[in-house]
């Protein structure tokens, strides 16, 4: 099992640091690693040193950043590729404009850098313009990828897809069949692996189209889900 993290286990917040784990979901994810004799990973944009704050104690088995950092244990060395020295002169340029456009967020992942612009919307297509026109620049080994209100300049050569297709090729996860649990634009390359590979895809939320053919409607249905899978494995 594959989960995606904001909009699927938990609700999406104004701030990435405002999210809020519920009370029971470690402890329903630890019961569900173990069911799974170890094959359930987290798959996040997020960075790996944040996903396990949110989860601490619990260190799952993760890939952060779309896949630029990869651990298929939570007692073993993060696999990571090395940043792309461009990104410093983006986040020069973005943190530039948003000091002057309050609300503006530029979060610098370390291998990946995202701008959001959910507390200030009115400067949505003007944030999509600029960072269109800096990608435009630096070749076409760093790709823009459209956030749910923001965007984000990550490595070309990674995504969910890589990260569950890496998973997929070791124990414990090699051999079984994987679904994919997401919620967003960014989750779709993990859906595709999870099909390619006869297994199954989940999206959270009612609308949009997508490869997933099963819907969640919420984090907390997915939530509830999981914990009566837990239960049903145990």
């Amino acid at each position: 099992m594959f989960l995606d993290v904001d909009g699927t286990l938990l609700e999406i917040a104004a701030t990435p640091d405002a999210v809020v784990v519920p009370s029971g979901l470690t402890d329903v994810l630890q019961r569900l690693y173990h069911a799974l004799g170890g094959a359930l990973a987290l798959v996040s944009g997020r960075g790996l040193a944040g996903l396990d704050m949110l989860f601490d104690p619990l260190r799952l088995p993760a890939a952060g950043q779309h896949g630029a950092e990869l651990r298929r244990r939570g007692d073993v060395p993060v696999q990571s590729i090395g940043r792309d020295p461009r990104l410093d002169g983006f986040v020069r340029q973005l943190r530039a404009i948003a000091s002057e456009r309050p609300g503006l967020l530029v979060e610098d992942k370390g291998l990946s850098v995202a701008v959001h612009y959910r507390l200030a919307p009115q400067y949505g297509e003007e944030v999509q313009a600029f960072a269109t026109a800096l990608l435009a620049e630096c070749g076409g080994d760093i790709e823009l990828l459209p956030l749910r209100m923001g965007i984000e300049f990550k490595p070309r050569a990674t995504s969910k897809r890589t990260a569950v297709e890496w998973f997929l090729r070791a124990a414990p996860f090699h051999g079984r069949v994987p679904i994919f649990v997401g919620d967003d634009r960014t989750d779709e390359d993990g859906f595709a692996a999870a099909l390619g590979h006869s297994g199954h895809a989940v999206r959270v939320g009612l609308d949009g189209d997508s490869l997933a053919s099963m819907r969640l409607a919420t984090p907390q249905d997915v939530r509830d889900w999981l914990a009566r899978c837990a239960a049903g494995l145990a």
